[in-house]
This record gives C-alpha cells, structure tokens and sequence, in this order.
C-alpha cells in the first residue's frame, strides 16, 4: 500500500480578531495550494508525550486500513498545536494516490463551526442562549418553546429528516437534487414530534439547520460569511470553504458507496458501487455551513476547537458541557432518540468521549474522525473513503463510520491511558 508522510512545514501564526481568547494554532495555504508543511527530519521521530515512533503509526493506519477494506486513509497528528506526523494512504481513484493536499467534505465537524460561532456572539452580548429561537424565527412551529441553547444540544425536539422515509427515498432516487433549508425542514415538520422542546435528546441535523437560519437573522450577514469571520479566519482555516454547488477545490479526494443499493430494490446478489463524489450535499446540515477542507485545517480546528481559543471560559464550559449525560430517553418510532451515556455525553455541537473531544461525520462515501485530548494537547484528524468491501450485501456501511478504528488506534496507541470506550456514539 502506497503511504504518503508530509515533506514540509505549515507556518505557525497568531491570529486575534473581535473576542477571541487565545492563538489560532496552524495558518494555512489557499485551497488549491499547498504550503511547506514539516520534513520529517525537522521533528523528533518519536512522539514527545508517549515514545511512539511516526513508522509505527503509519504501519498502523495501513494495518486498520486493510482489516477496514479503506479505499484511502488521510491522517494528521498535532501535539500541542504542532504537527507531528501527516499520512495520506491508499488511493483516490484507481492509480492516482491520496495525498495530505486533497480535499474533502468535513460534514458534521461544521455544526461545532456554528455553535462556536453562536457562542462568540454570546461572548459579545449580541445574544443568549436561552433567548427562545422565536425572537427570529417567529413563523417556525414552537419556536417560541425551543431556545438557541436547545437548538445547539439537539434537546429542541425538531425531528431529523435524513431519517424519514420521505427524504430518504427522495435523495436514494436522486443524489444530485438540490435542497433549500425550506424543503428540509417541510420535511421535518410533516414527520411530527416525538417531543416537546427540551423534554429529550435527539441527534437532529435539522436543529442546525434552524440555528444557521437563526445566526443569519441576527446578524443580518449570510451564513458562510458568519462563519468565515467569527471562526474560519480567526483559526486560519484557508482551505476551509462553503459552496452553494457540490464543487469541491482541486485536488480532490473522490468518494464512492454502495449505501444506495437497498433504497433502490437492488437484489442482494447484484454489485452495486459507484462514485458519489460530487453528490449534490445541501441537505447534510445549514445553507452556508455545508464545506470542504483538508486534512491540515481539519486537524487545525480540532486542536483550536478543543483548547477554546475563541470562546470565553464560560462559553467553553457551555461547549464542552456534560450536563446532558444520563438524559434522554430511547422513543419508538424515533430513530435518534436516545439516552445519552455517561461515557459519551453531547456538548453544544461536539461530543465527548471520555477525556476527548469529537466529531464523527459519514455521508455519501465520506467519513471522518477528529478527536482532541485537551489533557496531553493531542489532536488526531481522519479522513477516509472506502472499498466496495465495506459495505454488506445490501449497501450497508459494515461500521457505522469507518474512519473511527484508524482514530482510535492511533490514541490507544499515542495515549493508551485515556481509552476511547464507545467511540462511535451518533447515530
């Protein structure tokens, strides 16, 4: 197997801009470019925090990608704000190698983009976040119940429509249909309740859908500029971007799945996979948050992230909070809803495993873990595509996020004294 280890080093920059409350960590190229990034000469080979050599992490990455049927696997490693390693593994498309250059969806990593953003205009006073969402969403069924806070950790009790019947055969049929943040939410809206605002807990992307309308409100700016300048610029997320079309920069990490085969009354016996790079995404979460990134601003934000760079203390505590764990209560009928365990309770955007911090995204093809230790300053970035092996026989992801064994292992084996139990909590 093919493995890349980055040959060069990323500048290091401060960046304070507004209210932020500390450095950015790794300023970074413009997407379609590529800046030196660290010759593996210029850092100690073994890791400072727990004597693992780089060698044994990349033999590692190709161990699980093999036993995980990993079509590519792109890895990057901070320790305290610093790059350690970065690997690119496996292929993109048949005889083009993956690289650390390539881009990629990020997905959910954009709704803890968008809580932090919330909690930075909080931090401003601009608003509360027990201000109820009706203050600009009056027209939005109980939006005078549900609060920003509710909204940000998914206790609002607005049904998820990527779990409905009806979005599911409406994207199966046509991957490459555009969605409003209207449509989603009609979707969402014609599915019912299953509970009254902040009765439960449900993994809802539509509650994020509603707060980038609402953060588009009250700031009277569109959604992808809200978060270019209150999170992208400030972390020097430059390779980090929101488009309104399925396009993502050059070069690309292509995708390709086998997850539409049962929607579509494909038999069992009959081999289905096929690309679905370019797949249109404007259903996955907020008009404006919905990005690609690469691997060095995915591991960026997930040290800046973890350590609060942007948020005050007390909006760091409201991030970071744990004060849903043992709440929440399985309903039938309600495919997120669940009790949220003492080990794997959600933030406001962000879930805590244990001592670490994470994000699990996986659609279309895509898949990615980012955790971060604040306690050792370690951040872990994964991105991965897949053979068609990873799929069963009815199009089934064989794990639920198949980046999360190549995450995992790599913190057992850099930080074995703080276990990932139950490392793949969303649904």
């Amino acid at each position: 197997m093919k493995t890349l280890l980055s040959p060069h080093r990323h500048s290091r920059r401060k960046v304070l801009t507004g209210m932020t409350y500390g450095a950015a960590t790794l300023a970074t190229s413009r997407a379609g470019t590529t800046a030196a990034t660290p010759a593996l000469a210029a850092t100690p080979d073994a890791s400072p925090i727990s004597g693992v050599s780089k060698e044994e992490v990349v033999a590692l990455v190709n161990e699980t990608m093999e036993e995980h049927h990993l079509k590519a696997a792109i890895v990057r490693v901070l320790i305290d704000g610093e790059e350690w390693v970065t690997i690119a593994s496996g292929e993109s498309m048949d005889g083009v190698l993956a690289t650390p250059e390539m881009h990629f969806r990020n997905g959910a990593v954009a709704i803890t983009y968008l809580s932090t953003a919330l909690l930075i205009l909080v931090d401003r006073g601009v608003v509360s976040v027990d201000d109820p969402v009706s203050t600009w969403l009056p027209e939005l069924p109980d939006s005078d119940k549900a609060t920003l806070r509710m909204l940000i950790n998914m206790t609002a009790g607005y049904t998820d429509y990527v779990t409905t019947d009806a979005f599911s055969a409406a994207n199966a049929a046509d991957p490459f249909r555009h969605w409003t943040p209207e449509e989603i939410i009609a979707v969402s809206q014609d599915a019912g309740r299953f509970f009254e605002p902040g009765e439960n807990w449900a993994y809802s992307h539509t509650d994020y859908v509603i707060l980038g309308l609402a953060l588009e409100q009250i700031t009277g700016e569109p959604l992808d500029r809200v978060i270019r300048d209150l999170v992208l610029d400030p972390l020097g997320l430059v390779n980090t971007a929101s488009f309104s079309t399925p396009e993502i920069p050059e070069p690309v990490l292509h995708a390709f799945t086998s997850e539409r085969k049962s929607l579509l009354k494909i038999p069992p016996e009959v081999r289905f996979y096929e690309e679905s790079t370019f797949w249109d995404p404007s259903w996955t979460i907020a008009r404006g948050a919905i990005e690609t990134t690469n691997i060095v601003d995915l591991a960026a934000s997930t040290a800046s992230i973890g350590e609060g760079v942007l948020l005050s203390p007390a909006s760091y505590q409201v991030l970071t909070s744990k004060r849903l764990a043992g709440f929440g209560t399985p309903i039938e009928g309600c495919a997120t809803c669940m009790t949220l365990s003492e080990q794997v309770p959600f933030g406001a955007g962000i879930w805590m495993i244990g001592d670490w911090l994470a994000q699990i995204p996986a659609f279309g093809g895509y898949a990615a873990f980012t955790i971060y230790l604040p306690v050792r300053k370690l951040a872990i970035a994964v991105s991965v595509t897949v053979n068609e092996e990873a799929f069963d026989d009815r199009g089934n992801f064989l794990l639920p996020n198949p980046s999360v064994p190549v995450g995992a292992a790599i913190a057992t084996l850099l930080a074995p004294e703080f276990p990932l139990a139950g490392s793949n909590p969303a649904p």
